[in-house]
């Protein structure tokens, strides 16, 4: 693609520290206090089939799903005690080792023990400067160079900071609202435009969980948390599974009002210099009727 992206990685300027503010209520839970940790903790745990842990001549008579505080112990190699104090907020300094092996008792994917990483105060918060809005010059040339693709950045919580010309078209169904989880969770025409809306909600959530423990400041994801907390039963259902785990490589399919349906296969790439930010390529099969559907977006634009 161009020098700036190693490993499907993109360089954009940093996002901004700031310090609490009005939503901060919300967000504390996911700084690195204890009391999220517990929750991670045990959401996690009772994900578990008891029977994939190696238990399954003991399974019979549980009350609730998942494994039990002493189980985890025990496969982790700590103490029941230990254990109990993490969930309960009582242990605030555990060991990478300590962590490491309960992330693979709990069976947790690469971003989730991340998560699970950062909840605890191990990894260094990531403490972007520049204002959030501001995107690279660089980058907004990329943007362009992808001609019959859906190509936009976006910011820590999801908002959309640029777009190339397919992509603005493809958003035109939002009527200028540039936040794709409040798009997901509170736009009428959300449902109508995204074929698999369960699905993408469910991946964003989980995305945006994530980069709320990576950026534990960020004013825009308490704000976007708070609305759609007190908005969407649907949204609040999915944040409180506490699962997290990053973008990736998936099919999207659009039902564009102005074009029908669109198959785009979404390709995701991180900042090393601005964490947060993301760069998100979505392309059509060559020859489809997807690439046709994405032409005819792009030249209503230009003739407006």
């Amino acid at each position: 693609m161009t020098a700036g992206i190693v490993a499907q990685r993109m360089i954009v300027p940093n996002l901004p520290s700031v310090g609490d503010g009005a939503g901060a209520r919300m967000m504390r839970a996911m700084t690195v206090s204890a009391n999220e940790l517990g929750q991670f903790l045990r959401a996690s745990r009772s994900r578990i089939d008891p029977a994939d842990a190696g238990l399954a001549g003991g399974v019979s008579g549980r009350r609730v799903a998942g494994l039990r505080r002493e189980e985890v112990a025990v496969l982790a190699g700590v103490s029941a005690d230990y254990y109990g104090r993490l969930e309960q907020g009582r242990e605030r300094s555990p060991s990478p080792q300590v962590l490491d092996a309960i992330g693979r008792t709990l069976r947790l994917p690469a971003d989730a023990r991340e998560h699970l990483f950062r909840l605890a105060g191990l990894n260094p918060r990531l403490t972007p400067d520049n204002p959030r809005n501001q995107v690279d010059a660089s980058l907004l040339e990329l943007l362009d160079a992808f001609p019959s693709s859906a190509a936009y950045v976006l910011g820590s919580a999801f908002d959309v900071l640029a777009t190339n010309t397919i992509a603005d078209a493809l958003l035109s169904p939002f009527e200028g609202e540039r936040n794709m989880p409040r798009i997901l969770f509170t736009h009428p025409e959300a449902t109508n435009v995204f074929a698999e809306w369960g699905r993408l909600c469910r991946a964003t959530v989980q995305a945006l969980r994530l980069n709320a423990g990576r950026f534990p400041d960020d004013p825009a994801i308490r704000a976007v948390v708070d609305e759609l907390t007190g908005a969407s039963p649907a949204f609040v259902e999915l944040w409180n599974e506490r699962t997290v785990s990053s973008l990736v490589r998936a099919i999207k399919v659009f039902v564009h009002p102005a074009a029908g349906r669109i198959e785009l296969t979404y390709q995701t790439f991180d900042s090393h210099d601005a964490p947060g930010q993301q760069l998100l390529i979505g392309t059509p099969q060559p020859g489809s009727r997807s690439e046709e559907a994405l032409i005819y977006l792009a030249s209503l634009t230009v003739a407006r």
